[in-house]
């Protein structure tokens, strides 16, 4: 698989390669392109070397031993043993402090339910402090603002997931429409909408924090 190395700014996004269910070569080698950075994480690192990919920063705890990586150099290798951090907590901890505002993240959903479950919350514990977007072959999710707009095609998949409750939510050119409502994670979800119409879609909530999922079926 090519190199990443053609963009070289730390304002664009970040890639984080986590330890989950792969996704395609066709996206990879999209998010590879305009990543200026990219982050293997320990558990990764066999998978990612075996598919050529040239990466930045090796990091992780290394309980298992720190593989080979003279193919790889030059590379950073973090050692973050606390062992109250997942590694992708500790990975956004330290984008954080490099001041880098953005990351996307793949490789984090699939394989174990526990760890895509914790993976996709942690994009709310981090909110005020990088923006994350986790990807697969099939979801593109990312934590809203109060007000959001997009341009969508219509029928476009769109799922809207509360972490914990979300008030107050209103909505325009969704097949099912919100007006003033509340989600709660557990009980009521907006999972399975989809874009009403070709055009822009509105979303706008008062409290809590609210996911939202593009799909692909």
């Amino acid at each position: 698989m090519s190199s990443h190395h053609i963009v070289r700014d730390d304002q664009e996004p970040a890639l984080i390669i986590a330890n989950g269910e792969s996704c395609s070569d066709e996206l990879l080698g999209q998010l590879l392109e305009w990543s200026p950075l990219v982050i293997v994480l320990d558990s990764a690192i066999d998978r990612v070397i075996a598919r050529g990919i040239k990466i930045d920063v090796h990091l992780g705890d290394f309980d298992n031993g720190l593989s080979p990586l003279e193919s790889q150099y030059p590379i950073e290798i973090v050692h973050t043993p606390d062992q109250n951090k997942t590694d992708l907590e500790k990975a956004f901890d330290y984008l954080i402090e490099r001041k880098i505002p953005a990351v996307n993240v793949v490789w984090a959903t699939g394989r174990r339910a526990d760890h895509t479950i914790t993976n996709l919350t942690n994009i709310v514990r981090y909110r005020d402090k990088i923006k994350v977007v986790i990807l697969d072959d099939y979801s593109k999710v990312f934590m809203l603002p109060k007000k959001y707009q997009k341009w969508y095609p219509a029928n476009m998949p769109i799922s809207l997931i509360p972490v914990g409750t979300v008030t107050g939510i209103s909505s325009h050119n969704l097949f099912y429409p919100l007006q003033n409502d509340t989600l709660t994670l557990g009980y009521r979800t907006g999972s399975s909408n989809h874009v009403a119409a070709d055009g822009l879609v509105t979303i706008s909530y008062e409290t809590g924090d609210l996911l939202l999922m593009e799909c692909r079926d």
